[in-house]
């Protein structure tokens, strides 16, 4: 079997500052030293397993997907911030709750919020101030969020619980990172002689908080005993094979996953396309040119219909994928061609390192959408994963295709795009967000 190489802990270590601003270089400089599968020991007693392999992502993913579970990085770190649920649950629990939560994605069923998801969109897009220089990420992240907020539950004075909301997991994720990249530090994050924003109790008290607005609005659904046909309505309404519902402490899990799932990564590839259009204005005039021609006033027709303009997201999705990694761990031993797979240990998959392989795409650093024109892209399902694979993908991709496919549509139909800069930065959280997002917004004549 093949030997996976390690990397030491002296090299990890004197890298630890640059890895924790971001630690794409550090993998992709171990995947050029290494090949495409490596190893590493942040401390004792824990090793991670780092791969861009497309027979061994198939393997774990898809081909015997049973055997792996999400790792206690997820399970357990995760899962403090954001509960128990899809995003961090694994077996029968996890499978439990799929079966229930899935009917609310089917596209028939999202047909019916596409009106109320268009109106957010259009209302939050009047925050574009034609002619200025725009952080677009922070348009994108209101307005994903409110998409989200909208599409669960209606309420009418929403703004300023959504707003907290919001403002929580932009605080609980800044803590995490801390905690995932800095794991010998966690002693000192757990003291609680810590003042301010600096400790880990501090940010469990925010999700408490954050718990707590969410039943709230679990409770004045069920007294108002009105049907909205939204998200809520569909889950409370749900039940398991027993006949049972799910309980208020799963249903805030659920919600906070799609929360934080539903609009960070939808945000961070709106921000990301919206980039890519202005730095390649003859891509934005191919989008233009398709949004002229639609003929139907049915939204969901309309996306159906846009069809470049899905490709220019997929292309984004390739070089930006949002959800950058995933990791799983070996319940069992197994095996992969000659790599041998122990039990208990934990294979963190770079998505990002995958989609720019150059033996697997040509001019992988380049943006070209038509790449995945529908004849083509067939000849990259087994190396292009913007949403996951397997059983566990991303429960919300129609959702946020349909989302985005919208916002691209409102923005080009009436603003000409400039960029700022040469470069398209990043910064790598829990998904892959963008960094100094800078666009101007021309007023189309």
């Amino acid at each position: 079997m093949r030997n996976i190489h390690k990397v030491s802990a002296i090299r990890f270590l004197s890298k630890s500052a640059q890895i924790y601003k971001d630690p794409l270089p550090f993998h992709r400089e171990n995947f050029q030293r290494y090949g495409q599968t490596f190893k590493i020991s942040p401390k004792p007693g824990l090793t991670i397993h780092f791969t861009c392999d497309t027979k061994l992502t198939q393997h774990i993913l898809q081909k015997n997907q049973r055997n792996y579970h999400k790792s206690s990085l997820q399970t357990h770190d995760l899962a403090k911030y954001i509960g128990h649920g899809l995003l961090t649950a694994n077996g029968e629990e996890w499978k439990a709750n799929r079966k229930l939560v899935q009917p609310a994605f089917y596209k028939k069923q999202l047909a019916g919020i596409m009106d109320s998801m268009h109106q957010v969109i259009q209302q939050e897009l009047r925050n574009i101030v034609p002619g200025k220089a725009m952080d677009i990420h922070k348009v994108f992240s209101d307005l994903a969020f409110k998409v989200v907020a909208r599409s669960l539950f209606y309420l009418e004075d929403m703004d300023e619980r959504i707003n907290r909301l919001q403002q929580i997991t932009e605080e609980a994720q800044k803590m995490l990172i801390k905690e995932l990249r800095l794991p010998f530090l966690q002693w000192y994050y757990n003291r609680r002689w810590l003042s301010g924003n600096r400790s880990i109790a501090y940010h469990m008290e925010l999700i408490d908080e954050a718990r707590g607005i969410l039943l709230d609005i679990i409770e004045q659904r069920r007294k108002e005993n009105k049907t909205y046909g939204d998200l809520l309505d569909m889950l409370l309404q749900s039940t398991y094979e027993d006949g049972t519902h799910m309980s208020d402490e799963q249903l805030i899990d659920e919600i906070l996953v799609l929360f934080i799932a539903g609009h960070e990564t939808t945000a961070n590839a709106l921000t990301f396309a919206t980039q890519l259009l202005a730095h390649h204005p003859e891509k934005a005039r191919k989008v233009q040119g398709e949004i002229s021609k639609l003929d139907s006033t049915d939204l969901m027709e309309q996306v159906r219909s846009m069809e470049y303009t899905k490709q220019v997201l997929d292309e984004t999705m390739r070089l930006y994928p949002p959800a950058y990694v995933t990791d799983r761990v070996a319940v069992e031993a197994d095996e992969c061609d000659d790599i041998s797979i122990p039990a208990g240990s934990i294979w963190l998959i770079s998505f990002y390192e995958m989609h720019r392989r150059a033996d697997l795409w040509q001019q992988p650093e380049a943006f070209i959408p038509e790449r995945f024109d529908p004849d083509k892209r067939k000849e990259y399902s087994d190396q292009y994963f913007p949403f996951g694979a397997g059983p566990r993908m991303c429960i919300g991709n129609n959702f946020a295709m349909f989302e985005m496919a919208l916002v691209v549509k409102n923005i080009l139909e009436k603003y000409d795009l400039e960029a700022i800069g040469d470069i398209i930065e990043y910064h790598p959280l829990i998904t892959l967000r963008p960094k100094n997002a800078r666009v101007v917004f021309r007023e189309r004549t």
